[in-house]
């Protein structure tokens, strides 16, 4: 059975695939971003750090100085973003940083139960990250990423794209802000080092394109056999 972890952030990702399945030509679309406004969308680089925001499948760890019963080495923050504890019940731990859920509970343990708490929280597990690789690869599928994985790392982890593949149509879709939004990249630039090489983030989805061309050239080979063996027969007669 899944984790909680890995089942939230695989519901995410499947529920962005539903809004693109069946698209087949999804990667030709004209109106989507390219060049420069598709790295407006989907920059290349890595944001600078700041406080680091608790996610929901984060698991923290809560000291309260002096009170082993108060303390925890290990607590999950549910789907909804909140943390259990003794005495005070549910805590918003999602979207905040460990130094604001250190200070409410702090506040809350305050009013009524100690004098002068000293709380500290620490992020001990971050939730994992996941990226939907799909169309022209070897072998689609749904892999794990860092905070930094890059556009070529993603499609290394699905083991490159096919013969078939379109290397000027791959598209990143990415939810911000709750809107859709999408880049096209041209891989073969990206590869080449004439563009950069954009950062994907956890729910993405990459899709590869598919090049007519050399899907028709692959059927051409294939029957290429029976054609060698007419051409031997003809010359028999």
């Amino acid at each position: 059975m899944l984790s909680s972890r890995r089942s939230l952030g695989l519901a995410t990702l499947f529920a962005n695939l539903a809004l693109v399945a069946g698209c087949t030509s999804v990667t030709e679309n004209p109106n989507l971003p390219v060049g420069q406004a598709a790295y407006d969308v989907i920059p290349a680089t890595v944001e600078a750090p700041t406080a680091y925001t608790i996610d929901p499948a984060d698991s923290v760890s809560v000291n309260v100085f002096g009170e082993p019963d108060l303390t925890f080495d290990k607590l999950l923050v549910d789907n909804a973003g909140f943390i259990q504890m003794p005495l005070i019940g549910q805590i918003k731990a999602a979207g905040q940083t460990p130094a604001e859920v250190s200070g409410e509970i702090a506040t809350l343990l305050g009013r009524q139960y100690l004098v002068d708490p000293q709380v500290t929280v620490s992020v001990v597990e971050a939730a994992p990250r996941y990226v939907s690789v799909e169309g022209e690869v070897n072998k689609p599928g749904v892999y794990e990423i860092d905070y930094d994985t890059t556009l070529l790392s993603a499609i290394a982890r699905a083991e490159s794209p096919t013969y078939t593949a379109k290397l000027s149509e791959v598209v990143i879709f990415r939810t911000i802000n709750g809107q859709r939004m999408a880049g096209r990249f041209n891989l073969k630039d990206i590869r080449g080092g004439v563009s950069p090489d954009p950062i994907v983030k956890d729910g993405d989805i990459v899709m590869i394109g598919y090049s007519g061309k050399r899907g028709l050239w692959q059927d051409i080979l294939k029957a290429a056999p029976i054609f060698n063996a007419f051409a031997v027969v003809s010359r028999n007669f």
